[in-house]
């Protein structure tokens, strides 16, 4: 029996499908497969008035899960003469597509402008739905690190960790990256209302944009600050946040400091602060005096700061053992 090398078989067949009638109308309904598995809506959420000209979605669970279908963090509409800016839009397509639902109740006015704070998908994932409703050249704002992080690994991970995080639910979601890149200084105006950039380097992440929404007083700080939920710090430093947050203060004039975690308010900067202060001083003190990390752990866990907070805190009892660890590894770092 004549036996043809493996890809010769693979060539033959290849060119037997290519002659079958009706190839491409196959090949096209493959492709297009994958638009017909979408996830359920999301309920509707009211929207939130926070000052003059800002509005927000917020969010009522700090992690995603099937029951809350990825609703996790807090979308942002900065409503002004000449449109919408969006300040994160979300975590899924359906998320966005309520976030639009809502927005409708709000004003007909076009959105001409997103701003992804940094390149965690609950933050960009929602970008789908308001391109497909505002057109694939939507302006998103980013800065160049969040875009080159989500068109690499961080896109494909967000997307796929969401839908199996939410068991499905954010199914039909694709990577829609930012397409203008951002800097610090940068402002975008809405003809009676304006937007400031601010970036100070490594914080939650090495790219978080906060935005000020000048005329109202209201700072957009992403994940740089959190209300009553502990913050992801995989990829960020505690020292490089509280550089942000003191200068964030000493360049604005912030009277409400809006998390995307959370509730607003003036009291934003200075829960998160004891917080965090709380956690790395210890490790700090640790570190100096030559302790191994488990009695930093100790230190963190009697620390008033930190004690006080573990039952108001979302994911408190999963996390708080990583970011002591975190903390005491940039102690560390810092001692060198």
């Amino acid at each position: 029996m004549l036996r043809l090398p493996r890809r010769h078989l693979l060539t033959a067949g290849a060119a037997v499908l290519a002659a079958l009638p009706g190839l491409d109308a196959v090949r096209a309904l493959a492709t297009d497969v994958g638009s017909f598995v979408k996830g359920p809506p999301v309920p509707d959420r009211p929207l939130v008035q926070v000052g003059p000209h800002v509005w927000i979605i917020q969010a009522p669970d700090g992690f995603p899960t099937p029951q809350n279908q990825g609703m996790m963090a807090n979308i942002t509409f900065v409503v002004g003469r000449d449109g919408v800016i969006v300040v994160d839009s979300g975590a899924s397509l359906q998320i966005g597509e309520m976030a639009i639902r809502m927005l409708r109740t709000l004003t007909p006015k076009p959105v001409v402008g997103i701003i992804n704070t940094h390149y965690h998908g609950d933050h960009w994932l929602g970008n789908h739905a308001f391109a497909e409703a505002f057109g694939e050249d939507l302006p998103r704002y980013a800065l160049p690190h969040t875009r080159e992080a989500i068109l690499g690994v961080q896109g494909s991970f967000w997307q796929s960790s969401m839908v199996k995080w939410t068991a499905q639910a954010s199914a039909g979601t694709r990577v829609v990256a930012p397409n203008r890149d951002a800097a610090h200084g940068d402002e975008l105006s809405l003809g009676d209302v304006r937007l400031r950039l601010h970036h100070y380097g490594t914080a939650h992440t090495p790219s978080d944009l906060s935005v000020a929404v000048v005329e109202d007083g209201i700072m957009c700080v992403g994940d740089v600050m959190m209300d009553r939920r502990i913050a992801n710090m995989d990829d960020g430093s505690y020292l490089g946040t509280f550089d942000t947050m003191d200068r964030l203060r000493a360049d604005s004039d912030t009277r409400i400091w809006l998390p995307a975690h959370g509730a607003p308010g003036p009291g934003v900067p200075a829960w998160q602060r004891a917080l965090f202060e709380g956690i790395f001083e210890p490790c700090a003190a640790a570190v100096k005096a030559g302790q191994p990390i488990e009695q930093a752990r100790a230190a963190v866990l009697a620390d008033p700061r930190v004690a006080s907070r573990a039952a108001e805190t979302k994911g408190w009892d999963s996390n708080i053992g990583k970011y002591i660890s975190l903390a005491y590894l940039e102690a560390e770092q810092a001692d060198f």
